[in-house]
């Protein structure tokens, strides 16, 4: 018996998966999604209803083209509703089914069209002389001359309410009135950049009939070599523009394709960090992520990070399968690994998880799986509200040394045009120029156009949210108050840690102990996993973020701000970056070199009963240039410090390709022939350690010292 998925009959029929899916729960056919498979009966049963309302409908557009007199009766409804009662009766016959009563459409109201020439709506109570004259077009100096002459001077940047800004439009033939339905924005607000924030929220409850779909924004993530960036290069060649002169120029971030008249947004970001910090920063620009597996190697560590990622972010998933066209392929094992390490079931083996096999080589499988992105954001129903003041997220921003400060932005909401004011985080300004994805000028943006904005004060953060505000003053205003706050709260965020989780707990503030862990081997990740999860209790649960092998990197770090994580490491090494990265974040790393002690840790956080401890101060770090073999004394080291120091007391780890391989004692440090109590970089020294002779060149060293502190815990206050 053949068997069909939802979207290859809507796709017969003509409709969406989302009406077909809605249609058949009316009937009594419960499906998942757009990739539920339908049984011939139930496809047979189908087809037949939808060819007999066709036919209806053909009748009753006839039958309207009748006089009223022959109107009374309606043979049409009376022809087609027994077969309708006939399919719904065979469908109750299977025990699982149960009839839905259709329910009429809600007829949405059409907007008020504007068709006066002469009107000018405006969506503010007040502006300067100058924005209203841009308001209704007429040039400023008219304006300021032919008032001068009847005796009134006016200032360009004097502020006008509303009853004034009537009053001079009429003289010029112009009628101002209010937007409908708009949000009014009033610059004397105390916390204005909280109710730019709140604006869209309300919108959304309040006018949800006004809302339309919007193109999906897209991120493709995965494993070093697996073909993210052929992938990417294939649709852009294949799919952006064929038309323009001499191939395709990607003049910023972000790229828009076509698939099937239908328009998808690419980010194309450096890495899934830049992807998480746009979600550490409340900027959550992507819609669907595409997580690339190579079919010839399989789920690797960073395949899982980058899952982990988008999981945190809620964000849904469509799985690319690359690299088909290599003999070694095996798709089935890859599958198998999906639901055995990430737990994502393939909807061919009974699960939710849309995959596609493809070759970003050749092309092969591609358009499918534009065609799943697309089915996907049908399903996902991504709405937009496109006649307010347009707001987005800045993914790439820079100091151009011809042009000033520039960012990329991909709209939200709302139209972007030239001249309108902004504010985004700590900084603001009037939108001189906007730039296409191929460097074309625009007037215009529209909800999931990236664009290129000219027009910004100071170069703004990375991720941060850009609001179209009524006027230069509320820009201004908005700003002032954001960097004051900033600078109260001196830009930092306060995560949790071991020392205060349990204070928290006692106070009802937190349930959950997010952890992100990083360890030497999938042995002992798999080991600690196991004994946390022994740990939880019915009021506290603990859950694990991330858990992969080797150092601890800036990624983890932004990882464990956007989902306020402790990180643990397991004889692994934290880069100084990764430190720097985790005391701007204010996030909380611990390393252990003994899994009972970990344990005992998270026990202790867990009971708050945290007891005093010894703290590793790491003094300086050094690297291995040369080894000599010393007959009867062992083997020395040649290093040069790199960073800090090392003293005679001090401890030493040794990290190899980023895994720990030795932590412990020096048994001698000298520098040329003579025994020495420090040594400071950048200076070079030879070094013994005790009982290790296994060190080679390469290897990176830590140097610490051990300093016993008292461990307290800090409420919050």
């Amino acid at each position: 018996m053949s068997k069909i998925r939802i979207y290859q009959l809507a796709k017969r029929l003509d409709m969406s998966s989302k009406d077909l899916i809605t249609e058949l729960e009316e009937l009594g056919i419960q499906v998942k999604n757009h990739m539920s498979v339908l049984e011939e009966d139930d496809e047979k049963l189908v087809m037949d209803l939808m060819d007999e309302e066709s036919e209806a409908e053909d009748i009753i557009s006839k039958k309207t083209k009748m006089p009223k007199s022959d109107k009374k009766e309606n043979p049409t409804k009376v022809e087609a509703k027994p077969k309708k009662e006939a399919v719904k009766e065979e469908l109750e016959q299977k025990p699982v089914k149960k009839e839905i009563k259709k329910k009429e459409p809600v007829k949405e109201e059409e907007p008020k069209k504007k068709d006066d020439e002469d009107c000018v709506y405006i969506n503010v109570l007040s502006m300067t002389l100058r924005e209203l004259a841009e308001t209704i077009k007429v040039p400023i100096n008219k304006i300021i001359q032919e008032s001068f002459a009847k005796g009134k001077i006016l200032n360009p940047n004097q502020k006008m309410e509303f009853e004034e800004c009537v009053d001079l439009a009429q003289k010029y033939g112009k009628r101002l009135e209010i937007e409908e339905g708009e949000e009014l924005l009033e610059s004397k607000e105390d916390d204005l950049d909280k109710h730019l924030k709140e604006y869209y929220e309300k919108i959304y409850s309040e006018r949800a009939v006004e809302l339309v779909n919007r193109p999906p924004v897209v991120t493709v993530m995965g494993h070093v070599d697996h073909g993210k960036t052929t992938l990417l290069d294939h649709i852009r060649s294949s799919r952006v523009a064929e038309s323009e002169a001499g191939g395709i120029t990607q003049a910023i971030g972000a790229y828009q394709v076509q698939c099937k008249k239908n328009n998808i947004t690419f980010i194309d970001t450096p890495g899934h960090e830049a992807f998480t910090e746009m979600r550490a920063r409340g900027a959550q620009a992507t819609d669907i992520v595409i997580l690339v597996v190579a079919a010839d190697d399989g789920v690797m560590p960073q395949t899982e990070e980058a899952y982990n990622h988008a999981k945190e972010a809620k964000v849904p998933i469509i799985v690319a399968i690359n690299k088909i066209d290599k003999p070694n392929a095996n798709i089935d094992l890859t599958k198998q690994q999906l639901s055995s390490k990430l737990r994502l079931i393939p909807e061919d083996w009974g699960g939710d998880t849309v995959t596609v096999p493809i070759s970003a080589k050749t092309g092969e499988g591609i358009d499918d799986l534009l065609e799943m992105v697309i089915l996907m954001s049908e399903m996902q129903d991504i709405k937009c509200y496109p006649k307010g003041r347009a707001r987005g997220v800045i993914v790439e921003s820079e100091l151009d040394p011809k042009i000033g400060p520039t960012a990329t932005c991909i709209l939200k909401d709302g139209t972007l045009r030239i001249g309108q004011y902004f504010v985004c985080g700590n900084t603001w300004g009037k939108i001189k120029a906007l730039n296409d994805a191929k460097g074309k000028r625009i007037k215009e943006a529209k909800p999931s156009d990236p664009v290129k904005i000219l027009g910004f004060n100071n170069v703004p953060d990375s991720h941060s949210i850009l609001y179209v505000v009524e006027s230069a003053n509320t820009a201004r205003s908005v700003v002032e108050k954001v960097q004051e706050r900033d600078k109260a709260n001196q830009l930092k965020r306060k995560h949790i840690s071991l020392e205060e989780f349990y204070d928290m707990v006692k106070e009802g503030e937190r349930q959950v102990l997010k952890i992100l862990m990083k360890a030497d081997s999938y042995g002992t990740v798999e080991a600690l996993r196991n004994a946390i999860g022994k740990l939880q209790t019915e009021e506290i649960t603990i859950e694990v973020v991330h858990a992969g092998i080797g150092a601890i990197t800036p990624t983890d770090v932004m990882l464990a701000a956007a989902s306020d994580a402790v990180i643990l490491g397991f004889k692994v090494k934290v880069d100084q970056k990764s430190r720097h990265e985790a005391e701007k974040e204010d996030v909380q790393i611990r390393s252990y070199d003994i899994i009972f002690d970990l344990i005992e840790d998270v026990k202790k956080a867990l009971q708050g009963m945290l007891a005093p401890e010894e703290v590793a101060q790491t003094i300086g770090h050094g690297e291995v240039k040369q080894i000599f073999k010393v007959r009867k004394i062992g083997t020395i080291a040649g290093i040069i410090i790199t960073e800090g120091f090392v003293e005679k007391k001090s401890k030493v780890k040794v990290f190899r390709n980023g895994i720990e391989v030795y932590n412990g004692d020096l048994d001698s440090l000298k520098r040329f022939q003579s025994d020495a109590a420090k040594v400071e970089a950048p200076k070079e020294c030879g070094i013994k350690l005790i009982n290790f002779n296994d060190i080679a060149e390469g290897d990176e060293l830590e140097f610490y010292n051990i300093n016993e502190i008292e461990r307290e815990l800090e409420f919050r206050k």
